[in-house]
């Protein structure tokens, strides 16, 4: 009875241990450990073990703690799948939830068809326990066994295990949480670790594809572009050997204008033809490579790697083609002689990935430099042709101020030959006048001076001044007309006329060309049109009209009618003017405006005439002029421009001066 009272203090001594001992410690498999110790001094416990399922994976668990003297002790951490109740004790406790007692007899009678029941040696005694959380659903299972026949399980050791599983199971409940809860945090943890990582990694190959980009944009010397290369990839992965071959398509070779090597202070060549050396190697196949020594030497030996250039003692090489789309631009290489140096399949991508925007970088800086050659060869084209375009320009406008000047002339010519005929008349009749009075004063004296011959000197006197005064007032309406249009066609001064008086005094000025040819002019304008414009380019416009309806419109001899017209339409002027005359061509009339264009040339036409007309009613008179024709139609032109050029500060002005 006291050993019996003993023994129940020892195992609610145990079960205060394993609860203090839940509470302390913070791996399974130290309290395990304890719960071990603890159970050995109240039974028989040589050969212990838990195993605990596994939520994460179905039908999986773990020997978290394994104790034997004949089998060694599994792995804790490795998951090992759940045989089915047939075939393992461990699993028929944990799958059925109930506990299971078996003798050496009993567990070897347990065989189906030659297979054994479970792994592992075959015990006296055994006895398993569930584990089971306040759900009654199965955490594992805990078993003692007994591989010596004078330790057996009687039915109060049995149902003190009962006992312990269940205070287990509760302490177990905790543990595993804690434990699932560590293991999440370290897993997550590893995870977080690796996502930094990965993005530190993204963020090293941004900035460096960053730093490319703004290379290629800033960098015009390829020497600092290549040094700054090396120094990009070098961020990246280990780059003390580096080399950079460019492919030269029109020559068919390579050339290193780029080499870095701990072995070799200068390239072993500086040019080379396509198909030597690992540079074509990996052009030819287009792809990047990787490469450890024994996989360099069968290349070597198989003779697939032609001529290998440089030191071939290499512990590790790779090397990623430049493209860009289907054109080759080279390629980059990178190698290590120490065997702690290894490259591997992702220090291969980078090299690639970057390999590619170098290309694209080259390509921008040969388009940079393409689209500023173009660009100074262009600049060059335009300052010549800007050149030329202002010796044209001043040439035009010299041939334009010679062309007015010489209608000028015409004019002058024209006016001073009409003015020669009435002037001649006055000085024959004043002639005549002075005979007359000669001999009248002669008579006189003689005393042979009558009352007939005094009335005749009186009528010859009468007729010789009307002929006189008619003269002289022709000869000053020439003068006064030409002296007018000749101001205004040298002058660029705006003034107030009268368009009416002023189409008559330009007509006038004209009188000489038209005198003699049977060309009838018609006048319809409105005599109140007061303009506010530019007189001299209404002369000139008036004048180039009808001098190239006189050149080009009627044949010598050949007669014809000219209509003006002049109407007011709000504040705009209507001005048209026409001729019956031979007309043109769709084509010719094309061309019409044109400068320097004319259909006489050689016979007096300069090609000046209609490019001056068009300028001065789109400039001056900032009008609009629209002209038809058609062969044997005659040619029409519609001009319609403002009746005052002045600004309506200017006008206000004028008037209050008036």
């Amino acid at each position: 009875m006291e050993s019996r009272l003993k023994r129940l203090e020892a195992v609610q001594t145990m079960l205060l241990e394993i609860g203090q001992k839940s509470s302390s410690c913070t791996e399974i498999s130290e309290f395990l450990q304890a719960v071990h110790a603890a159970l050995g001094r109240i039974m028989y416990a040589a050969n212990f073990y838990v195993a605990l399922s596994e939520q994460s994976a179905d039908n999986t668990v773990r020997f978290v703690y394994f104790v034997d003297e004949h089998d060694a002790a599994p792995d804790p951490d490795e998951l090992v799948q759940l045989a089915s109740p047939e075939d393992s004790p461990t699993a028929w406790v944990i799958l059925n939830r109930q506990r299971l007692v078996m003798t050496a007899a009993e567990h070897i009678s347990k065989k189906e068809d030659g297979n054994a029941f479970g792994v592992g040696t075959v015990a006296e005694h055994w006895l398993g326990c569930p584990l089971l959380d306040q759900n009654h659903q199965a955490l594992g299972a805990i078993v003692i066994q007994s591989y010596d026949k004078q330790h057996t399980f009687n039915a109060e050791d049995q149902a003190l295990f009962a006992l312990i599983a269940n205070h287990v199971s509760g302490a177990l409940q905790g543990l595993q949480s804690m434990d699932r809860l560590e293991r999440a945090v370290q897993e997550r943890t590893a995870l977080l670790a690796h996502e930094v990582a990965e993005r530190r990694r993204a963020e090293t190959i941004q900035r460096a594809l960053y730093e490319l980009a703004n290379l290629s944009a800033s960098v015009s010397d390829r020497a600092t572009l290549y040094s700054r290369l090396h120094q990009i990839i070098s961020e990246l992965v280990s780059a003390k050997n580096f080399l950079i071959a460019l492919y030269h398509p029109d020559t068919q070779e390579l050339s290193i204008p780029y080499f870095v090597d701990e072995k070799d202070d200068v390239a072993p060549v500086k040019r080379f033809e396509y198909g030597v050396g690992m540079s074509s190697y990996v052009l030819a196949r287009k792809q990047a490579c990787l490469l450890d020594a024994a996989s360099f030497n069968a290349l070597v030996a198989g003779g697939e790697m032609r001529e290998p250039l440089g030191d071939v003692n290499i512990a590790s090489w790779m090397g990623a083609p430049m493209l860009l789309g289907d054109r080759v631009y080279g390629v980059i290489i990178v190698q290590s002689y120490d065997p702690a140096v290894l490259y591997s399949q992702a220090d291969l991508e980078i090299l690639a990935f970057m390999a590619s925007h170098v290309a694209v970088a080259i390509a921008r800086m040969q388009a940079d430099r393409a689209i500023r050659q173009a660009k100074t060869e262009l600049e060059e084209q335009n300052a010549a042709l800007n050149s030329a375009l202002t010796a044209l320009q001043e040439a035009q406008s010299e041939l334009v101020r010679q062309e007015k000047l010489a209608s000028l002339g015409r004019l002058v010519a024209g006016v001073a030959h009409e003015i020669n005929t009435p002037l001649g008349i006055c000085v024959t009749a004043t002639s005549h006048l002075v005979q007359e009075l000669k001999l009248t004063k002669e008579d006189m004296a003689a005393g042979e001076l009558n009352e007939d011959g005094l009335n005749q000197f009186f009528d010859i006197v009468d007729q010789t001044l009307r002929i006189m005064t008619t003269n002289t007032q022709r000869a000053a309406a020439l003068v006064r007309s030409f002296k007018q249009v000749a101001v205004d066609q040298s002058s660029d001064d705006i003034r107030s006329f009268n368009l009416r008086k002023y189409v008559d005094e330009v007509l006038l000025s004209l009188q000489p060309k038209l005198k003699g040819k049977p060309i009838v002019v018609e006048i319809d304008c409105e005599a109140d049109i007061q303009m506010d414009s530019f007189p001299g380019a209404v002369s000139q416009i008036l004048t180039n009209m009808v001098m190239n309806s006189l050149t080009h419109g009627f044949e010598e001899g050949e007669g014809g009618k000219i209509k003006i017209s002049g109407h007011l339409d709000g504040d705009q002027v209507q001005f048209d003017y026409s001729d019956d005359g031979a007309g043109m061509d769709s084509s010719t009339l094309g061309q019409l405006f044109d400068p320097f264009f004319t259909t006489k040339r050689g016979s007096g036409g300069s090609g000046l005439g209609a490019h001056i007309l068009y300028n001065l009613a789109t400039g001056p008179l900032a009008g609009t002029i629209k002209v038809v024709s058609a062969p044997g139609m005659g040619l029409h032109y519609k001009l319609r421009f403002p009746r005052t050029r002045r600004s309506p500060k200017a006008t206000a002005a004028i008037a209050n001066d008036a």
